[in-house]
């Protein structure tokens, strides 16, 4: 039975004859990595914005363990922790100060708050970094830095927005497995325009369009449904009758194209057929050889719902 932790109940958000946001419902579990993705102007940054309490929706609520964000006061928003896309950091503090700093903000006694500090920065690889300004760190290590401070009050829920932006693959891979060394003892949501970041992290994906809300699952069951399908070259015995064999799988989905002793084929859910596939060749004397296969991937699945065209 999973426990809702926050819960958005058909916000709607507009700018003039601009809508953000259009009867967004969403409920989000207690210890899971919740994606939020959409095109750009998909209106993901003003959901996010709403859920944290930070704008005031135009109408209904965002609701916290059932309390509502709006008008319940900051001990509600004190939960969330948010380490926004727009790097926000003092840079003539050093790292160690800036987390104490903030964290003293919180509440925190200074010594713990300088405790929680040093934890974080170690476990964000930036424990050497501890004494340098803020304004010395490269992109990449701001960033990182930028969610250790959403974290250093050890908030319920975290908010990432677009956390990978900037990064290079070696810090990409640690902030993934912090991320999942988060999970479960907190909720995540992010935000992503790098599909197969949250196709790595994710336990549930929501994909938003113009404000809408247009799909809600996990990344599997997404691709299993939506998108154009897996790609399966089956390789034939040299001369084999390729208008046979593409006779004997007309019951699966229609074969793109059979060339050089090789059929080609799309379909959805592909993996879970191969052995039918392969048996049915055979039982029609047709012997197969190499197999290649391209799963349907989440960027199938996201332009497939929210188009090709390119967005501002």
């Amino acid at each position: 039975m999973f426990e809702t932790v926050l819960e958005t109940c058909v916000l709607t958000k507009k700018y003039g004859d601009l809508t953000a946001a259009d009867d967004l419902s969403l409920e989000i579990h207690k210890g899971e990595i919740f994606g939020l993705l959409g095109p750009n102007g998909a209106g993901k940054s003003t959901s996010i914005h709403m859920m944290c309490g930070l704008l005031k929706p135009d109408a209904m609520q965002v609701f916290i363990h059932g309390l509502p964000v709006t008008g319940s006061g900051p001990e509600i928003r004190v939960h969330v922790g948010v380490a926004p896309q727009e790097i926000i950091l003092w840079e003539k503090m050093t790292c160690a100060e800036q987390l104490e700093h903030l964290g003293e903000m919180y509440g925190l006694p200074r010594r713990e708050a300088h405790r929680r500090g040093i934890e974080l920065l170690e476990k964000l690889g930036l424990l050497s970094k501890a004494k340098e300004l803020g304004s010395k760190l490269s992109g990449g290590m701001k960033r990182r830095l930028n969610m250790a401070l959403a974290l250093i009050n050890d908030p319920e829920i975290l908010v990432l927005d677009e956390p990978e932006a900037g990064l290079d693959p070696q810090s990409r891979e640690l902030v993934r497995e912090f991320i999942r060394s988060l999970a479960r003892h907190k909720t995540i949501i992010l935000t992503a325009h790098n599909m197969d970041e949250a196709e790595r992290v994710a336990d549930r994906v929501a994909i938003i369009d113009q404000g809408w809300l247009v799909a809600l699952d996990t990344p599997d069951a997404l691709k299993r449904t939506v998108g154009e399908g897996d790609v399966l070259e089956i390789g034939l015995a040299p001369g084999s009758n390729t208008d046979m064999a593409e006779a004997a799988l007309h019951k699966f989905e229609p074969v793109i194209a059979s060339s050089n002793d090789v059929l080609t084929m799309r379909c959805r859910g592909t993996v879970e057929h191969l052995p039918e596939l392969l048996t049915t060749l055979q039982s029609a004397g047709i012997q197969t050889g190499e197999v290649r296969l391209r799963a349907n991937t989440l960027e199938d699945v996201f332009i497939t719902l929210t188009g090709r065209s390119l967005r501002q």
